[in-house]
């Protein structure tokens, strides 16, 4: 059974960190279920203090995901309509474009949010640019939790390996 749950949860492992990438996947989560499952095997102990704590930082992550293209385009100059043309973006860019949507649709909703609130180009372009910056920024973001996820599962699997093979 313990190697049945490895396995599945090797396989999260790398679907987490494919998700940091892939907006489809929510990186940080599957991670963390990867973790969860091998606190199910009877030879890997892990706290459930351990699992809380890396539930909620992944739970935090999943939810700065969509905050901080805004910020970015606030950051950048933008307005109000630029950032509700941000998160439009973001969620049309992801139904009809999938992956790739979700890099195109906050820059363009961004850019046409401010074009919309009569803003000029130059200032519309900064705003498109700071939600670029932040969907940049939140990838890196998941993209790190999940790699400090497979250490930790790692870890946990050699420090165990003897009594997982016996």
């Amino acid at each position: 059974m313990d190697i049945f749950l490895i396995t599945i949860a090797s396989l999260c492992m790398i679907l987490g960190i494919a998700g940091s990438f892939l907006p489809i996947l929510p990186g940080p989560l599957l991670s963390w279920i990867g973790l969860l499952l091998i606190g199910f095997s009877k030879n890997i102990p892990l706290s459930q203090t351990f699992l809380i704590l890396t539930f909620i930082i992944a739970t935090v992550i999943m939810i700065l995901d969509y905050i901080i293209p805004a910020v970015g385009t606030k950051r950048y100059g933008g307005s109000r309509a630029g950032i509700v043309g941000t998160s439009i973006g973001l969620i049309i860019g992801l139904l009809f474009l999938g992956p790739f949507g979700i890099i195109i649709g906050p820059f363009i909703g961004a850019l046409i949010g401010e074009l919309i609130n009569k803003s000029s180009l130059n200032t519309a372009m900064k705003a498109a640019w700071g939600s670029f910056l932040g969907f940049l920024a939140s990838t890196f973001m998941k993209f790190v939790i999940s790699i400090v996820y497979l250490g930790f599962f790692i870890a946990k699997l050699v420090d165990n390996w003897s009594s997982i093979t016996s």
